[in-house]
């Protein structure tokens, strides 16, 4: 089988932040993130996934990090999360 890259963005309402980011392994990231061993988000211990984009390469899933990223727009991302729960 193909791998899978994936595009995420996780919340923390302790911290009311977004995180961007992208894995090839969802689950072990999220646990990263709640472990502590990432700088940003090692301030927060509520992490949850609230937006997942699939990419067919790692190229293609940092691409679009960085596009989301770049917009520096929590309105953005916000709008992405509720597009999704409207699919």
């Amino acid at each position: 089988m193909d791998k899978v890259y994936f595009v995420y963005i996780i919340y923390s309402g302790e911290f009311d932040r977004y995180y961007i980011g992208q894995t090839e392994n969802l689950a072990q990231r999220l646990d990263q993130h709640m472990e502590g061993k990432s700088k940003y988000t090692s301030r927060a211990k509520d992490w949850e996934i609230k937006y997942v984009e699939e990419f067919e390469s790692r190229e293609a899933a940092m691409k679009r990090e960085r596009e989301i990223k770049k917009k520096k727009s929590r309105k953005f991302i916000e709008y992405l999360i509720e597009k999704e729960k409207g699919a």
